[in-house]
């Protein structure tokens, strides 16, 4: 009798095993986490903006020495708006363990800058919008939990190194100098922080991910002209959303 209770209960315990795994989710998502390399692509919007130090002498008229007078009023204010962009990438992911991997995700990033100044003569306010390409070139980390079924959430952290392309950041200088723009460095470095989650679809994974990129040092690059003068330094602050495919 004790025997056959052994057996029954060695038979009931296989049994709720197997109903177990048939009742598991597939490994959905193409494979993508099946292998320690695999490769993707993105789309992302971004949105970028300018945190700006101002010399101490700011606000002083601009004195042009090739016309030997003042060519602005006295500055009242600096600002820079948010201005959107987008950005498409490509993606290569090699896992560490289930939830660490390292991630490069060179993009081509199309992204305005901008920023505006107002005077004490008001039909001189303008806006100076730098019109920038820059390929970026970010490496991360990105430690994920535990999978749900077909989603898992992630958090993520790295650097970045952006390079500007084309001529859309160069202001030539036999401009007049209230037609040239501020001027941004051709190279610079970032840091990333960012979170997102992966959905696990039948035949790949879509992550949707959300990342703040703070430049490091200053971009602005120094120039004799009424919009670079006043300035101290520049830093980019940028917001992306990115639906990345895997």
């Amino acid at each position: 009798m004790s025997k056959n209770w052994y057996f029954t209960l060695i038979l009931l315990l296989l049994g709720s095993n197997l109903l177990l795994a048939q009742s598991s989710p597939p490994a959905w998502g193409g494979g993508a986490d099946q292998t320690d390399l695999s490769f993707g692509f993105s789309f992302s919007y971004v949105n970028s903006y300018f945190k700006i130090v101002k010399k101490p002498d700011w606000r002083n008229p601009y004195f042009d020495p090739g016309v030997n007078k003042y060519i602005t009023d006295s500055v009242n204010s600096i600002t820079s708006a948010s201005l959107p962009g987008f950005a498409i990438g490509f993606v290569t992911r090699y896992r560490i363990d289930d939830h660490i991997e390292v991630r490069g995700t060179p993009a081509l990033v199309f992204a305005d800058r901008g920023l505006t100044y107002t005077y004490a003569t008001p039909s001189q306010d303008v806006t100076k919008q730098i019109q920038t390409t820059t390929v970026d070139l970010p490496l991360s980390i990105k430690i994920k939990s535990d999978r749900i079924y077909n989603f898992r959430a992630y958090i993520m952290g790295g650097v970045k190194y952006s390079l500007a392309v084309g001529k859309g950041n160069v202001a030539a200088s036999d401009l007049n100098p209230l037609d040239q723009l501020p001027k941004n460095v051709q190279g610079f470095g970032s840091y990333d922080v960012g979170m997102g989650c992966d959905i696990y679809f039948e035949f790949f994974k879509l992550s949707p991910e959300i990342r703040l990129s703070n430049s490091l040092g200053n971009v602005l690059l120094p120039g004799a002209n009424p919009y670079s003068t006043p300035l101290s330094n520049l830093s980019l602050h940028t917001i992306t959303f990115s639906l990345i495919f895997e």
